[in-house]
């Protein structure tokens, strides 16, 4: 299996879409993986899986944000899903 370590900057809707199904509530302190990269650097990712690959998303605000924004956005999609056509003309 590959393992991928992916920045903030670099995040794609798909990696996106599977952090917000793994933590629709954010991570916590015990969903946090820490290493040393080759430089010596501790980084601190999240882990989120596909069926061939091992995604370690580095840990920021930003990306704590994004996630929020990102599941606040699908839930506005979704809600505009919902609604009855025949409801909407009746209101014209």
């Amino acid at each position: 299996m590959r393992r991928v370590i992916v920045e903030y900057a670099k995040l794609t809707t798909d990696i996106l879409d599977l952090l917000v199904e793994k933590y629709p509530e954010g991570y916590e302190y015990e969903d946090i993986i820490s290493f040393k990269n080759a430089k010596g650097e501790t980084i601190k990712a999240v882990e989120v899986k596909t069926e061939d690959t091992n995604y370690l998303v580095k840990i920021s605000d930003r990306l704590e944000q994004t996630m929020e924004d990102y599941a606040d956005d699908e839930d506005s999609f979704d809600e505009k899903e919902d609604f009855d056509v025949d409801e909407l003309e009746e209101g014209i």
